[in-house]
């Protein structure tokens, strides 16, 4: 199992064909909860569930980004992930879900600095994003409380639960990143394109190693 653990009960693990039982369970179990603002979600089924695991590999090898799930207490309490970078503009954006469970616990929060710890420190990333529905409160906080910039809405931009709905897009930089966060480590501006790898080791190992994402 890959991993990139954020303290002894938290940690991000690169989601593979073996997550998949779980996956769905977790999915299944929210399913009213997260269909208000996941559209996926409301006919979601275990092979969508083995075939979002299968592209997220694909993703991943491709080193355009990763989808990893949030383990609280070593079980699966959510997902996060980047979309795919656009590598000649150093972008991309963030997307992440939380069980209804495990809400209220700063999983996502501590998560998305993780991430952008990496992204922006590790990757050479310019810039990030996050888009939320208007209304989705808990969402928002989330990019509020790391300091993204409200940038904006984009008016019916996503169709959900028979109705459109607005988005709310949040932006951060890399040099505001290491400004409200002096301490977070910040690797100088590369020319060529890091590898996701770096991300993640394998557990019981004391560095990154070759992952394999199609491996259980």
């Amino acid at each position: 199992m890959y991993c990139h653990p954020l303290n002894p009960e938290l940690k991000l693990v690169l989601l593979q064909p073996g997550h998949k039982e779980e996956l769905f369970k977790l999915t299944n179990q929210n399913r009213d909860y997260l269909s208000q603002w996941l559209p996926w979600v409301k006919n979601h089924n275990e092979e969508a569930t083995r075939l979002f695991i299968e592209t997220s590999g694909r993703q991943f090898a491709g080193n355009l980004g990763f989808q990893s799930g949030i383990f609280y207490k070593g079980k699966l309490a959510g997902c996060i992930g980047l979309h795919n970078i656009d590598w000649k503009n150093r972008k991309s954006s963030i997307g992440y879900w939380i069980g209804e469970q495990y809400q209220g616990l700063g999983l996502v929060t501590r998560s998305c600095q993780a991430l952008l710890d990496f992204v922006f420190g590790e990757l050479g990333l310019n810039r990030m994003e996050i888009r939320a529905g208007v209304h989705n409160e808990k969402s928002r906080s989330v990019a509020q409380r790391l300091g993204f910039q409200w940038e904006g809405t984009i008016r019916q931009a996503e169709w959900i639960n028979e109705q459109f709905i607005d988005h709310a897009v949040y932006g951060m930089l890399a040099d505001e990143w290491f400004e409200h966060n002096p301490h977070r480590p910040n690797q100088a501006r590369r020319k060529d394109e890091p590898r996701m790898q770096s991300m993640f080791f394998q557990e019981g190992h004391s560095h990154s190693g070759n992952v394999n994402p199609g491996t259980k």
